[in-house]
Parts: structure tokens; sequence; C-alpha cells
């Protein structure tokens, strides 16, 4: 067989396609939620905090070659060379991360739910039982056991 042939094959097989949808969606869902994150959750939640930008929270570990501090941003240390600890952009994607991570659980629970069998069709009554004698499985209403034959009335 061809390598075409079997690439053709592992690339038109339905897993692979989902997969395919599956990563576009998720890069598109990533940065709704960064947005979201970004813009919507953090301004509010610096502003009680004291006027803090989330993105903008840093502590210069080493200042830069081109300019000593006081910086007013990240961008304007890292232009200067400085060696920064960005501590808002890890609490920005600590809280993007939680909110991705609880979308998914969602979904993984409805999938599953939606997976398991109806409730009628795993309590179905047993439609066989035990010889008392060989342990052998026979129909429920066999009066004799075909194994060991002995009689069960």
């Amino acid at each position: 067989m061809s390598i075409l042939k079997e690439f053709k094959e592992f690339a038109v097989k339905g897993n692979v396609i989902d997969l395919a949808v599956g990563v576009v969606i998720g890069g598109a869902f990533g940065s709704i939620v960064k947005s979201l994150v970004d813009d919507i959750i953090m301004p509010p939640i610096g502003l009680l905090i004291g006027n803090v930008d989330f993105s903008n929270l840093f502590v210069v570990l080493q200042d830069g070659a081109k300019q000593a501090g006081p910086y007013v941003s990240v961008a304007a240390a890292k232009q200067a060379g400085a060696v920064t600890l960005n501590i808002g952009l890890f609490i920005n994607a600590l809280v993007s991360f939680t909110i991705v991570a609880f979308a998914i659980f969602m979904l993984v629970k409805a999938v599953n739910r939606l997976k398991r069998e109806p409730a009628s069709a795993a309590e179905t009554p047993p439609d066989t039982k035990s010889c008392r004698y060989c342990c052998s499985s026979i129909p429920l209403n066999a009066t004799r056991c075909p194994h060991c034959t002995s009689d069960l009335s």
C-alpha cells in the first residue's frame, strides 16, 4: 500500500476530522475566554483592590541595561531590558485556565450523561438461574439441569 493511499485513509477517518474541528473550536474558545478574563473579569477585580491593572502587575528582578526603573508597564520594562516577574499575567492565565477547565468539565459531564444507558435497560430481570448441584447457568423455567441431570423441582 502506498504512503499516499495510507495517508488519505488516515486523513478522512471520522476521528481525525473530529479532532481537527475540536482543535479549531478550542482555539477560538480560548481567545474568547482570554478576552473575557482580560477585558471583563480582571478590570473590576483590579478596581476593587485599589486600581490595579493586573496585566501590568510585575516585580522587577533586575534593572535594564538601557534604562533604570521604575517602569510604568511590563512592555516598558521589557523594552528597557529589565528582567521582570509578571505576576499579573500569571494571574490572568490562571483565571483563564480555570474557566476553560470548568467549561470542559461541564461539557464532559453532559456527554457522559448522554452516554449512560437508561435505568430500565440496566434493571432487566435475569433469565437464568444457577443449578444448586453443579452451579451451571440454566434457564429459569428448567426442571432438570442439562449439565448434571439433577431434578430441580
